[in-house]
């Protein structure tokens, strides 16, 4: 998987679950489990709701980028 790759070794993941008004987004654990997010024990990840025509947590999650950055990733 995409996790494995040399050059993302300790990189920090942030997922935008986007489309989150429509009928049938996926939540969180479907997320997880089609992005095999589950394997990665060497890094922090995080997924954001998001829905981008309203704005809506797109902010939340670069700001949780932005302050995973700023504590050095741990």
């Amino acid at each position: 998987t995409i996790w494995q790759e040399e050059e993302l070794k300790g990189a920090i993941v942030l997922i935008f679950a986007n489309k989150q008004d429509l009928p049938g987004a996926l939540d969180d654990a479907a997320v997880t489990e089609a992005l095999e997010l589950h394997k990665i024990k060497n890094r922090q990840w995080s997924i954001f709701k998001t829905c981008a025509v309203k704005g809506e947590g797109l902010y939340e999650g670069l700001d949780w980028l932005s302050n995973t950055l700023k504590s050095g990733g741990s």
